[in-house]
């Protein structure tokens, strides 16, 4: 069973991945086989013990201590358990427990592209979309909405970044990710020429004159199809473009030229998702 242990000092050993390291060292902590991501909430650390993540602490509102030993103590292990008052936890932290708990993970292991491709119809593929708000909304659409996965191009943020993970609702565990285009040059030509060879054909979301509408047969017609996101700001890179085989874009009324990323791909996610559906 987990061990309740009440915080004393802030300072303490074993409180490092909840005040002391940032997200990067998080994640290359001992790396490859030993990085930490944080989960937020019950919900969302339940979706990642169903994904086999493997917790090393938690770190909770005395309050939820209860609850905690109910529902989800028996599947921690003999892991220990933080625990104070919300002001305490606020104080270590640097912000305030909007959900009352987190949990310090080892990060799971990710597919490679060839394997999470191999059974897919429909792929997101990220490029320089740095928001984890974003990032984490894009892949609750793409689950909720029946893309098959999803790769990220090194430009992005990180998937598995606490704020990213707890938009999701948990669905970065659930809806199966990996890089893409990591090596030196990889992105984009060559990632997406891999892509090509796997029997995906590419299509980049980007506003331009020769784009077609996404309720264009075309696409809907394409056995396999990898749906191309840009960022925020300034969208697809244009050698992303260049590169895929299809640029297409979301007919809009009222003179609106665009729609936020994660707004855009909820939209893109349900027209073009893998028929038959529902």
């Amino acid at each position: 069973m987990a061990r309740i242990i009440e915080i004393d000092d802030i300072t303490a050993p074993g409180l490092e991945p909840y005040a002391q390291l940032t997200h990067a060292q998080l994640r290359r902590r001992r790396e490859p086989g030993e990085g930490i991501l944080i989960a937020e909430s019950a919900k969302v650390i339940s979706c990642a013990l169903d994904a086999g993540c493997r917790p090393i602490s938690l770190l909770m509102e005395r309050r939820h201590i209860p609850a905690f030993e109910a529902h989800m103590a028996d599947r921690c292990g003999d892991v220990p358990v933080y625990t104070a008052d919300r002001e305490v936890l606020a104080g270590l932290t640097g912000y305030a427990l909007t959900r009352g708990m987190l949990c310090a993970m080892r990060r799971p292991a990710l597919p490679q592209v060839e394997a999470l491709c191999r059974s897919s119809r429909r792929v997101v593929v990220l490029e320089n979309v740095t928001d984890a708000s974003n990032v984490g909304a894009l892949f609750r659409s793409a689950a909720a909405l029946g893309m098959d996965a999803v790769l990220v191009a090194p430009s992005c943020c990180d998937p598995f970044y606490r704020r990213a993970v707890r938009v999701s609702m948990g669905t970065v565990f659930q809806i199966p990710w990996t890089w893409i285009g990591e090596g030196a040059g990889q992105w984009p030509r060559a990632a997406l020429s891999h892509l090509r060879e796997l029997g995906y054909k590419t299509v980049a979301m980007a506003l331009r004159e020769d784009s077609i509408g996404i309720d264009d047969p075309a696409l809907a017609g394409e056995e396999r199809l990898a749906i191309l996101l840009g960022s925020e700001g300034s969208g697809l890179s244009e050698a992303a473009i260049e590169a895929s085989d299809y640029t297409a874009r979301i007919p809009m009324a009222h003179g609106v030229d665009s729609l936020n990323v994660a707004a855009a791909g909820a939209v893109v996610f349900w027209q073009l998702r893998p028929r038959p559906y529902g």
